[in-house]
């Protein structure tokens, strides 16, 4: 029987072979610092008679170098032991950052590790370090796919958030002109376009073509809805110019009668110029005052001059001095005003019998008129009072807010339903504080209507 053939040694295939530059007797490379690692990877080696160092693998044995440096078989492996600890290193340094930066960056460490591990001038397990890179490159994947995943969640959320603001700019620029809130509705759509403006710089993208289609929404709203306000006030301001007309006219009316001497009818002629100036309406309450004290001034002429007519005459009038203090009584008793058309019906016809009796004497005719212009005064300012409370203007503005209040408590109804179902007693607490606010609120604005 012939010898067995022996196995042919593998033929180390052409690779540069660096030649060390240092003097024979330089000193030892220093040993890894981790002796237990360079171990293990030391074992994945070994250095032939030739000073190659070879590289074991499951593919077989290469050579990765040579060591010509005059050391130790120890000496010859350290040098790609320590290759080999640096790669390990930069693959750890990988894995221990993969969850803290993009996976761009990742990607990119990934890419030169790959490359390095192609064919690696070191010794140790590499086939381990690719293992554990292609492990990392998986994750890479899965993080990449989550992320991406979450952009979309959160661009989508961005989007419902941002419609939701376009949404309630149509709905106030909608809303009927006679029942909006105009002050309200102001700040609020000014508070939308500052929302919109945080929500731009500080949230997610969320694409041109979404953002330009909401914007133009947004711009169609709100010049629909500033439109409305301009006629609404312009047709405020008409109304109130027409007010200042005809209060002018009768104006101008009293001052043409404040030099007549036929004192009993002219006084009854002011007394229709009062009637008509009720009637006339109201315009902003700086103007009213300025044109109520015109129109004051103009009467007060006429019966500064009646009095003066009748100062000489005092003396016979101190049985007019009684009956007119019974009416002064008669028409304190009005007071307060409880039923207003009855008082002001009384007032008038205490007035005609004021006007009946005549003058009293001079010393008692401030006193006099005065108790009964009190009385005059206390009815007019219940009927400016009346007036205010059922202004048209203020109380489509009270309504519309009345409104907004009712649909609030009745959703917070609806909240504080699911809060119970659910048992959350917190929030319970919550909403049924906030629901007594809104409560309080609305009776405050029915008590003005």
């Amino acid at each position: 029987m012939s010898e067995p053939t022996p196995t042919p040694k593998p033929k180390p295939r052409p690779i540069p072979r660096p030649r060390p530059t240092a003097p024979k007797d330089v000193a030892p490379a220093p040993a890894p610092l981790d002796q237990a690692a360079a171990s293990a990877a030391a074992a994945w080696g070994r250095v032939d008679s030739g000073g190659n160092v070879w590289l074991r693998s499951d593919e077989g044995e290469r050579i990765v170098g040579q060591y010509a440096a005059g050391g130790g078989t120890e000496d010859a492996l350290g040098l790609y032991v320590r290759r080999y600890l640096d790669l390990a290193s930069q693959v750890s340094l990988l894995e221990s950052r993969v969850d803290n930066v993009s996976p761009e960056e990742s990607r990119a460490s990934v890419k030169s590790l790959e490359e390095q591990l192609v064919e690696p001038a070191v010794v140790g397990d590499v086939q381990a370090l690719r293992t554990r890179v292609a492990t990392v490159k998986e994750k890479i994947k899965s993080l990449a796919t989550k992320i991406q995943a979450e952009r979309e969640a959160a661009r989508d959320q961005a989007i419902t958030e941002r419609t939701k603001l376009i949404e309630r700019a149509e709905e106030i620029a909608d809303t009927d002109p006679a029942k909006i809130h105009w002050r309200n509705s102001r700040d609020e759509f000014a508070q939308i376009f500052e929302s919109w403006k945080a929500a731009q710089k500080n949230g997610p993208r969320i694409g041109r073509t979404t953002e330009d289609e909401l914007w133009q929404r947004y711009s169609k709203a709100r010049t629909k809805y500033e439109r409305t306000r301009r006629a609404h006030f312009a047709e405020l301001d008409t109304e109130r110019a027409s007010v200042v007309t005809r209060k002018k006219k009768l104006i101008e009316r009293a001052k043409a009668l404040s030099d007549s001497t036929d004192w009993g009818a002219t006084a009854g002629q002011y007394r229709d110029l009062m009637d008509e100036w009720r009637q006339a309406g109201h315009t902003a309450r700086k103007d009213d005052d300025k044109l109520w004290a015109q129109f004051r001034a103009a009467q007060q002429v006429f019966f500064d001059a009646r009095n003066a007519h009748f100062a000489e005459r005092d003396a016979e009038f101190e049985e007019n001095l009684a009956a007119k203090l019974k009416l002064v009584e008669e028409a304190e008793a009005l007071l307060p005003v409880k039923d207003l058309e009855k008082a002001r019906e009384q007032l008038h016809d205490i007035q005609d019998r004021w006007e009946a009796i005549g003058m009293v004497p001079r010393a008692e005719l401030n006193r006099t008129e005065g108790r009964l212009r009190k009385v005059e005064d206390a009815i007019r300012n219940a009927e400016a009072e009346k007036w205010r409370k059922t202004d048209p203007q203020k109380k489509q503005r009270s309504d519309g807010m009345a409104a907004q209040l009712e649909q609030l408590i009745a959703d917070l109804d609806d909240d504080i339903a699911a809060a119970e179902a659910s048992g959350n007693a917190k929030k319970i607490k919550e909403l049924k504080d906030a629901k007594a606010a809104r409560e309080a609120w609305l009776a405050q604005v029915n008590k003005d209507l």
